[in-house]
């Protein structure tokens, strides 16, 4: 598996492996960062965004719809993309942090943790699902 810097970034899919994206870790004014980048789009997670995602996960302790959809959007309750803006994780509010460009952290998160080894997900084509390995 690649090394997840920006030299040999992750090389991932999204979960229906529809398209094709790549991660790595970096640093964006002195603060640890995901950075997501999609075609010509980059997005930028909390780094924190792994290990709490993973905990959470954990805590939840069964399947979880992921739910990804962009900023402008209202996500379902009790997703993952819910949880990932909800006031009520550990950073109150947004992991991700490219104002516009916040959301979809339901579709590109899942598959760096599933790579990782921290999760197993599903790939369907549509409506897909996360638990903490």
């Amino acid at each position: 598996m690649n090394s997840g810097t920006k030299e040999n970034p992750w090389q991932l899919k999204t979960p229906p492996g529809s398209s094709e994206y790549e991660m790595y870790r970096d640093q964006k004014d002195g603060q640890d960062v995901i950075v997501c980048v999609v075609g010509k789009t980059t997005l930028l997670y909390d780094n924190r965004c792994i290990d709490d995602l993973h905990a959470m996960l954990k805590s939840h302790g069964d399947w979880m719809d992921m739910g990804g959809c962009d900023e402008q959007k209202p996500a379902k309750e009790g997703t993952v993309e819910s949880w990932g803006r909800s006031d009520n994780n550990p950073v109150g509010g947004w992991y991700g942090l490219k104002k516009g460009l916040r959301g979809r952290f339901g579709v590109y998160l899942p598959p760096l943790m599933e790579a990782l080894g921290l999760a197993e997900i599903t790939h369907d084509a549509r409506n897909n699902r996360m638990r903490a390995i």
